[in-house]
């Protein structure tokens, strides 16, 4: 059957019978690549509960019906697998990891702003994470701001009141406890907007510290994120 150079849409043929059939597969296929997003991109393994519509990024390794499919979109439609081979400059949203990417020809960049021919692109991220926070005048939250990265900003939200003999708390790293915030409020529903004079670059893996002012943290749980650029080096 004939077919469309992009989408590989069916094609009317001359007198065909059961034409709806054939017009009926093309729609299909285009709801599924319009506003292009995909379940994930990680499962190497067809789900077998699939639904209609659903869509995936076929990962290396894909088995079962998606062998020799690696790196192709994989649509469940009509009750079976269908696959899109993806362009230059195509678009997705993957929705298990919330993140948006972008194909480059050769492979898929995570929150690209901008990118070379060669591969090199500046990446916009959104680190967010629930930090519980434990008894003790100060609290590292580990590993979170990578190394190379540029923070713009961090954000945040008291999830579960923060409780201890504490008046208030900062934020920040241990070279400067208070880089993003001071004052802090300790309830449930309080937040910080962490806002530097200028973007701080990190060059070694940094954790976030919260300081308790005025006492001790006893308990709580704070909603963090770190907003920041990244930058990738061009290929060979």
């Amino acid at each position: 059957m004939a077919e469309t150079t992009t989408l590989k849409l069916p094609l009317l043929a001359a007198s065909q019978a059961q034409k709806h059939v054939t017009v009926n597969e093309a729609l299909a296929r285009i709801d599924a690549a319009l506003q292009l997003s995909v379940l994930s991109r990680s499962l190497a393994t067809p789900p077998a509960l699939a639904e209609e519509g659903d869509c995936y990024l076929v990962p290396a390794g894909g088995v079962n019906a998606w062998d020799n499919e690696d790196g192709n979109l994989a649509f469940f439609l009509n009750g079976g697998w269908e696959f899109l081979t993806p362009l230059v400059g195509w678009r997705l949203y993957v929705a298990d990891e919330a993140v948006r990417v972008s194909f480059d020809g050769i492979e898929w960049q995570d929150n690209v702003l901008s990118s070379s021919p060669f591969g090199a692109s500046m990446r916009a991220e959104t680190v967010e994470f629930d930090f519980d926070i434990g008894a003790g005048a100060n609290a590292l939250t580990g590993f979170v701001i990578p190394n190379g990265s540029v923070v713009l900003a961090i954000t945040g939200l008291v999830v579960a009141p923060i409780t201890g003999t504490l008046n208030d708390w900062s934020l920040g790293v241990d070279v400067s406890d208070t880089r993003y915030g001071s004052g802090l409020g300790i309830g449930a529903g309080s937040w910080l907007r962490g806002i530097t004079g200028q973007p701080q670059a990190y060059f070694s893996n940094t954790q976030l510290k919260l300081t308790a002012n005025g006492g001790d943290f006893a308990g709580g749980t704070v909603r963090l994120a770190v907003h920041l650029l990244r930058f990738d080096l061009p290929r060979a």
